[in-house]
């Protein structure tokens, strides 16, 4: 039986598979390439973006800038939480539909080091972190990635995200800040949740004699 005791142990199994310390979380979630160059964001300045609309890191501002959204509708999207349920979110990052959309939501954003090697475990670790305690938010889910990743627009990919929200129209389709403000609701709308059990049949009314 999947209990939620197993979907944690899942959960551990992803996070031990990178190796990566007890307290999860890179303090690198973004490095921006752009041809030779590599720019960081460090958690600290998206902290305190989330917490107060400061922005106090130049990548930050362009990656704003860049996002098709002002700094509001970011902020508002990204720290914005969704109910889910832990086995219905790892049941559907386990399953064969999981790992392909794992694959497309890491064409350009990925681990920094291992680059795609490791990208959907490292994704879905992050994702089924931040799920435990049935909430689950942008900021959340970046601030429970296990390592260092990078969003490359230098040739190895082009630096553009999959967006899961049809309708949208040029930057809002494919910046990263767009794809983290529309992540949890694609993950909440796809997770596999647990069938109810069946309703059990009424028992015979006996007589009175």
């Amino acid at each position: 039986m999947f209990t939620r005791l197993a979907a944690g142990l899942v959960a551990g199994a992803s996070l031990s598979t990178l190796a990566v310390a007890a307290e999860a979380g890179t303090s690198r979630p973004v490095r921006w390439e752009t041809g030779g160059a590599v720019w960081t964001t460090k958690s600290k300045a998206f902290k305190t973006f989330f917490k107060n609309g400061d922005i106090t890191d130049r990548a930050l501002q362009s990656g704003i800038g860049g996002s098709g959204w002002t700094a509001d509708e970011i902020r508002e999207g990204m720290t914005k939480t969704y109910d889910v349920d832990l086995i219905g979110v790892s049941r559907f990052l386990y399953s064969k539909d999981g790992e392909k959309f794992l694959k497309e939501q890491t064409t350009s954003y990925f681990p920094y080091w291992m680059k795609t090697k490791t990208s959907v475990v490292a994704l879905r670790s992050a994702i089924i972190a931040d799920s435990i305690d049935g909430k689950l938010s942008s900021e959340g889910i970046m601030a429970n990635l296990p390592v260092d990743f990078a969003l490359a627009d230098n040739g190895k990919s082009d630096g553009s995200q999959n967006v899961c929200k049809s309708g949208l129209n040029g930057a809002q389709a494919t910046s990263l800040l767009s794809w983290y403000v529309f992540l949890p609701a694609c993950i909440q709308a796809n997770q596999i949740l647990p069938a109810a059990p069946a309703p059990r049949a009424a028992a015979p009314v006996r007589g009175l004699w």
